[in-house]
């Protein structure tokens, strides 16, 4: 684990961190790097403008000292820096705060803005946002909701607040329901359950189901209406396995209305937001891991979800 930060957080987001390596260690590479320049240029992809950033004094030492083009290489030193971030379109929506208190915010979040900074999804996001706005600078998700997801997220507001609801969520003692919009099959009869081995390769965009695999997924699924010819379905997952709704719909024959990857993937462009994914995580009900409590909240969205959801 690296030492703390002499940097302070910026929008939110805590410095990134290099450790140079040990000197004892076999390395082809060691003669090559007689200043830490050359390291960091061995270390950081060709896009980092290694050179600006070392003349803008913005690597620095474990000791909150800059790291200087001309420095030796120095092993076992760690180097704290904030790397560039990406201009981001603006994701429509609005972030409903549902509830807080002292040890959570539960917020209602529109499509297509993630719940944490990652990859081209940094400021747009629910965490970075939401720090700033609530001065929250620990605040972090208890659980998963896809980027593409409307509806409930559960935020623990400081860091010693995780593990008790994190283990709730383990413990599968958080009940979440979801509703979705989808075709209609007449033939299939209501309410089934959806059981099988769902398993996702990292870096591929769909999830598989694996035959013949020990089960680790399960879904009920419920048709509640129509809407405009379309089933409004209450889904009620006993497993959290990724993307575990929406192929499991799709499986059925009946995929979630504006899924960019099931029953295929589409190239939608990352600032495409005319298409929202018709899948809200509607309610989520627990006792309260810390103070016994019973906890319910209801999503302010309902379906169909709209373009630009403000609501």
């Amino acid at each position: 684990m690296p030492p703390r930060s002499p940097l302070p957080p910026r929008h939110g987001l805590s410095a990134a961190w290099l450790r140079t390596p040990d000197h004892d260690r076999a390395d082809p590479h060691a003669t090559a790097w007689p200043t830490m320049a050359d390291w960091l240029h061995h270390r950081l992809p060709e896009h980092v403008d290694v050179d600006a950033m070392l003349a803008d004094g913005r690597f620095v030492a474990e000791d909150g000292t800059p790291v200087r083009a001309t420095d030796p290489f120095r092993p076992h030193l760690f180097v704290f820096f904030h790397r560039d971030l990406r201009e981001e379109p603006s994701v429509p929506g609005t972030i409903h705060v549902v509830h807080r208190d002292e040890r959570l915010v539960v917020i209602d979040k529109p499509p297509f803005l993630s719940s944490i900074p990652r990859g081209r999804h940094v400021m747009q996001s629910v965490v970075v946002k939401l720090r700033a706005e609530l001065g929250l600078p620990e605040l972090s998700p208890l659980h998963r909701l896809d980027r593409v997801t409307s509806g409930l997220l559960l935020l623990a507001t400081e860091r010693r607040w995780r593990g008790a609801y994190q283990s709730a969520f383990e413990r599968r003692a958080m009940a979440k329901t979801y509703w979705a919009l989808a075709p209609i099959r007449p033939e299939l009869e209501f309410p089934l359950t959806v059981r099988n081995h769902l398993h996702k390769e990292r870096g591929e965009l769909q999830a598989r189901v694996v035959p013949d695999a020990p089960v680790n997924a399960e879904t009920l699924i419920e048709l509640e209406s129509e809407v405009d010819g379309l089933g409004v379905y209450r889904l009620t997952p006993r497993t959290g396995r990724t993307h575990q709704l929406r192929l499991h719909l799709h499986q059925l024959g009946i995929p979630i209305v504006g899924d960019p990857l099931y029953p295929e993937v589409l190239d939608v462009p990352v600032d495409d937001f005319s298409t929202p994914l018709q899948l809200l995580a509607g309610e989520l009900a627990f006792t309260d891991p810390v103070d016994g409590a019973a906890r319910r909240f209801r999503s302010v969205r309902r379906l169909p979800i709209g373009v630009h959801p403000t609501a």
